[in-house]
């Protein structure tokens, strides 16, 4: 299978706009523009749990993510917050390998490089099958993607989570840069390379500040 992450990585640069911060909704993100890599995933917006939602679900050969071009101000709203969904994961893989490289849920954010390309960075931050969550690991395609496990594992019971990250930190710390912005927003439940259909839940994602990701924190407490 070729690589997810160089093709997909030079398909979503592109001209920058005005940075600004994003709230997306499940409808919305079902309008994202799709980008195929082997077949397409199914992407359908319901109601789960009492809430809005948009499945994902692919067959085994099959891939397609969708992405939202959009520079998000980083020194404004760096911490990216969503929600989600996982009930069943892979059986037997290896994310680390190119034959495991599938997952029922994940969200990443790509950082364009305009000038200099192959200097382009993605991080993903996926539901992973069998890697712990709090692991991180190049991506088996790329290296320009880094792989981060949010989650692992099938949850001891079913429901959403809701996670944040400091997009901005992560660049630092997994590639070693200090961006101001990042270009794009992305999705994908995958099932390609390691034979076995997947399926998962998307809720709203939105871009927050320092300060009310902590406001955030406290009223789920």
């Amino acid at each position: 299978m070729r690589s997810k992450w160089l093709g997909l990585i030079l398909v979503l640069c592109s001209v920058a706009t005005r940075a600004e911060s994003l709230v997306v909704t499940p409808a919305e993100m079902q309008q994202w523009e799709e980008h195929r890599f082997a077949g397409s995933t199914r992407y359908t917006l319901v109601e789960m749990d009492g809430r809005e939602a948009l499945q994902a679900q692919c067959a085994a050969g099959e891939a397609s993510g969708r992405y939202l071009r959009r520079s998000i101000d980083l020194t404004e709203t760096p911490v990216l917050e969503w929600s989600w969904r996982v009930d069943d994961v892979l059986d037997g893989v290896d994310e680390r390998t190119r034959d495991g490289d599938d997952y029922p849920a994940r969200v990443y954010v790509v950082y364009e490089h305009r000038v200099l390309r192959w200097r382009t960075r993605a991080l993903n931050y996926v539901w992973a099958s069998e890697q712990p969550a709090g692991s991180d690991w190049p991506n088996a395609f790329a290296r320009q993607a880094h792989m981060i496990a949010v989650r692992s594992g099938e949850p001891d019971a079913p429901g959403w989570f809701r996670e944040q990250r400091n997009v901005r930190d992560d660049f630092r710390r997994y590639h070693g840069r200090d961006i101001d912005e990042i270009q794009v927003v992305a999705i994908m439940t995958d099932c390609d390379n390691a034979g076995q259909a997947l399926e998962g839940w998307y809720g709203r994602i939105r871009f927050l500040s320092e300060d009310q990701a902590d406001l955030e924190r406290h009223r789920e407490n």
